[in-house]
């Protein structure tokens, strides 16, 4: 939540304490780093653990909590309340390395589909799971988005390959919680909740909407 104060532009900071085995102590150093924040104090108890002490835009913690975790191996405290109001950061925090996997059409996921886009990143739909133009459907190898048709179907040439879709192996999904979306998505996309579902969409939903609106930030 940003608030203008004295005419410059200010985001919430809060004051972090964290306690973890020095084994980890590079690991969350680096993870810290990326989100923001600024090493305050440093003290090591002498008998494997230390304690480090940060100031951090509150934004620099949405999600930090599941990575906190997988990187202490749960052997880790943390503990946070709000300080104050600060200049803001500009850009993103944490940006994320890889692009995303964005359906060009609406309809139901098909398996044969969903596989073959598999070598294109890790997705987020099984088959049978309805899908819009615009969603974001998977996390892209490579660094660029990329807008997929999770929708094709298999060109049937024979009576035996009407079944063929059923030995098609698929990887798990990759499901969110509702911190872990939060963290994952740029300024360019929204996190939409229901009651059965988590997903991920793009601001525009229109490919021709987005490179327009690309276009423009670009200028």
């Amino acid at each position: 939540i940003f608030r203008e104060v004295e005419g410059e532009i200010c985001e919430p900071y809060e004051q972090l304490t964290i306690d973890i085995e020095e084994r980890h102590q590079g690991a969350i150093m680096e993870a810290l780093g990326t989100r923001r924040g600024d090493l305050r104090d440093m003290v090591p108890d002498g008998r494997g653990r230390v304690r480090l002490d940060y100031a951090i835009p509150s934004r620099g913690l949405i999600g930090f909590q599941t990575e906190f975790l997988t990187l202490t191996s749960g052997t880790g405290l943390i503990y946070h309340v709000f300080e104050r109001y600060d200049r803001a950061h500009r850009g993103g925090i944490a940006p994320r390395k890889n692009g995303v996997l964005i359906s060009n059409g609406t309809g139901k996921a098909l398996g044969y589909a969903l596989f073959n886009l598999q070598e294109r990143g890790r997705l987020f739909l099984k088959p049978g799971d309805e899908v819009y133009e615009g969603q974001v459907v998977g996390i892209h190898a490579r660094s660029n988005d990329l807008t997929v048709n999770p929708l094709k179907a298999k060109q049937l040439t024979n009576i035996r390959a009407a079944g063929s879709d059923e030995n098609i192996l698929l990887t798990p999904p990759v499901l969110f919680s509702l911190e872990q979306a939060l963290e994952f998505i740029e300024t360019d996309e929204l996190v939409e909740i229901t009651p059965a579902k988590i997903r991920i969409r793009k601001r525009q939903l229109n490919e021709t909407e987005r490179k327009r609106a690309s276009r423009a930030d670009v200028e």
